[in-house]
């Protein structure tokens, strides 16, 4: 059977240059970077220079740079480390009602502390508004969090806009910038963003290891504490396997990025064009242009998402229904809720995101499966002989 791997958004399989970064790592070194022996000072030298890569890609300086666990650590450390700072006045965040689980979830554990929240809406293709963002200021809001490209339908915000607004009101700026990184430019200098998140299995590098960045002269109030680490502000042996692979990635992606977005983005292309020419009834979720290369979301009217991805797993295709981090619920996606999507309509809802590795002959297969798999699965859905006269 054929396998064809559509689900990058979710994780992407290690580049080989960066198993190979890892394996040369592994013979040769093993020491702790805190040691300060021969061997402490090898393994320090090997974290630094993966820092320097990490920054180099996002135009930041290596000591803006601190390692953790994932994205989700970064996402956390940034807005919990600025709320924490503010623990006995509490104070106003702000965010939009389409962020990734990690950022949601860590402002409505916020909210219960005392903290006031706000989230902001989208429009019909889960744009934001920076009008919104401007009204939604108050005298005590102590950070905005928005992020630069959405994990489920690949839209990418105004960020450089919405930052402008931020710095107008003296309000620090936190942007999730997971799924942007190695697909678009992501220049914290040009952004002007106070901090940052990235994660390095987004990126074809091992999971278990993302990166926050820490604006020079910020200061944020750790969340893991523990020895002297990345400067006091994560607590922690650092994971080197997966930070010298981090580095590595950054590395090729600086390198390639641009050709790979182009190649990328005729394969995302020709996938949309063929489904909506070959099956009817099907929507197209996110900006039509304002979008990243790699991701695809649309709904199949009338039929379940996650029957449609059984189907196309027992074809060898693996796809998603929206983020790895909710896959366990049968909740609609938030983000396509809260773009004003019907239910029924964002239950069947496919999300192709495209890689480095695929082919033209993926896509060719795809087109090939996919119409007959949702041919047979409307005819079994009494939604669709209603729709269409039948009984």
């Amino acid at each position: 059977m054929r396998k064809v791997y559509l689900d990058n958004n979710a994780t992407t399989p290690i580049h080989p240059d960066v198993q190979n970064a890892i394996m040369k790592f592994l013979a040769e070194n093993f020491g702790n970077p805190s040691s300060i022996h021969w061997a402490g000072r090898d393994a320090k030298k090997a974290l630094e220079d993966a820092r320097e890569k990490v920054a180099a890609l996002i135009n930041a300086d290596p000591s803006e740079i601190v390692f953790t666990g994932s994205g989700t650590e970064a996402n956390n450390m940034a807005i919990k480390g600025i709320a924490f700072q503010n623990i006995e006045k509490k104070g106003h965040i702000i965010t939009s009602s389409v962020e990734h689980p990690s950022v949601l979830n860590t402002c409505k554990y916020l909210e219960k502390k005392g903290f006031e929240v706000t989230y902001l809406p989208v429009d019909s293709y889960g744009m934001i508004d920076p009008g919104d963002l401007k009204k939604s200021i108050k005298k005590n809001t102590i950070l905005i969090s928005i992020m630069m490209v959405n994990n489920e339908i690949g839209n990418i915000y105004p960020v450089k806009e919405l930052v402008s607004i931020a710095k107008e009101n003296n309000i620090p700026f936190h942007c999730d910038a997971v799924q942007a990184l190695g697909k678009i430019e992501v220049d914290v200098k040009k952004l002007g963003v106070d901090l940052l998140s990235i994660s390095a299995h987004k990126i074809y590098a091992p999971k278990g290891v993302g990166a926050l960045y820490i604006r020079k002269g910020l200061k944020i109030e750790p969340i893991i504490t523990g020895g002297h680490q990345e400067k006091n502000r994560r607590g922690g042996t650092e994971n080197m396997i997966g930070i010298v692979g981090f580095g590595k990635a950054c590395e090729i992606a600086k390198k390639e990025m641009s050709e790979v977005a182009e190649r990328v983005k005729k394969l995302r292309d020709k996938l949309e064009k063929g489904i909506m020419e070959r099956i009817p009834d099907v929507k197209l979720n996110g900006h039509p242009e304002k979008r990243v290369p790699t991701t695809l979301n649309v709904s199949f009217l009338y039929v379940e998402g996650e029957s449609i991805l059984l189907n196309l797993d027992l074809e060898g295709i693996a796809a998603s229904s929206g983020s790895a981090c909710t896959s366990g619920t049968l909740d609609p996606s938030h983000v396509l809720t809260a773009m004003g999507i019907p239910h029924e309509v964002a239950h069947g809802s496919v999300r192709f995101s495209l890689g480095r590795d695929t082919k033209e002959e993926d896509i060719d297969y795809v087109l090939e499966v996919l119409p007959p798999i949702i041919e047979k699965l409307r005819s079994y859905s009494p939604l669709y002989r209603k729709a269409k006269g039948g009984k």
